[in-house]
């Protein structure tokens, strides 16, 4: 029933989604983000490495114990499994490190990093970046580590635990926050939480990316009150992932977009 109730979902969306190519869109800033970020396609030397090390990932028959703080489902996984299931696509990957490089950020967290390869589309886009990514299972952390030595990524800090417990401290380590990418427990109560404690660290140029907004009935309300709420001026609405602006200059304005 949930796999139908997403498809109907997309159906829904790709009717009432509109692909612009930024016309007819009034906000400048929205104009130029959607035509020169979300739809920009020319690849950076690091995607090649990246997409590598995901076909590697994609074949890796290793077994590892999963301890799964959202669900409390804790159970035995393969690596394969855990990238077929769990990784974006090089699609959102890439639109991220642009994000992250056209936005010329310098503070990124990451709420849930997995196998790392998102991770290293976010911290890749500069030397400079200080990321800091949050994962709840010590054994996927680890080959996260090992991912990001294997690209050569040294500007990467993970922190193991669960999230609702590191996140304070993640957020200390922060003077202020220009990207975050919330991609960790997906129910609406762990969300919400998540997203206001970001929000203290936020300015009028952040960015908060917000994995899964469709994922259920409970995510769906989360991402609609992610959008009411005051401090939020526009969003973007990609179906699979929510960009979310602080901009004081931008009209309260939600747009949805086929990516």
């Amino acid at each position: 029933m949930k796999q139908i109730r997403y498809f109907y979902k997309y159906i829904i969306f790709g009717y009432s989604a509109v692909n612009t190519h930024g016309f007819g869109v009034h906000s400048p800033f929205i104009y130029h983000f959607i035509s020169f970020i979300i739809e920009e396609k020319n690849p950076y030397y690091i995607f090649k490495k990246i997409e590598s090390l995901r076909s590697k990932l994609l074949n890796d028959e290793s077994k590892i114990k999963i301890n799964d703080f959202g669900t409390g489902n804790n159970r035995i996984s393969t690596v394969r499994e855990i990238a077929r299931h769990q990784l974006k696509s090089a699609k959102y990957g890439q639109l991220f490190f642009r994000i992250a490089e056209n936005n010329k950020v310098q503070n990124v967290l990451e709420l849930g990093t997995s196998l790392g390869v998102t991770t290293a589309y976010l911290a890749s886009a500069s030397s400079q970046i200080n990321c800091i990514t949050l994962e709840g299972c010590s054994e996927v952390a680890e080959i996260a580590r090992e991912n990001f030595s294997y690209l050569g990524i040294s500007n990467i800090k993970i922190v193991v635990g669960n999230i609702d417990q590191t996140l304070k401290n993640a957020l200390d380590e922060f003077e202020s926050l220009d990207l975050v990418f919330i991609d960790a427990n997906h129910r609406s109560t762990a969300l919400l939480n998540y997203f206001e404690q970001c929000l203290t660290k936020i300015h009028a140029n952040s960015i908060i990316l917000i994995d899964d907004i469709y994922w259920s009935t409970d995510m769906e309300k989360a991402w609609k009150k992610i959008k009411e709420n005051p401090q939020v001026t526009a969003t973007i609405d990609l179906f699979h992932t929510g960009i979310v602006f602080f901009n004081p200059h931008l009209y309260k304005k939600h747009y949805k977009v086929r990516f």
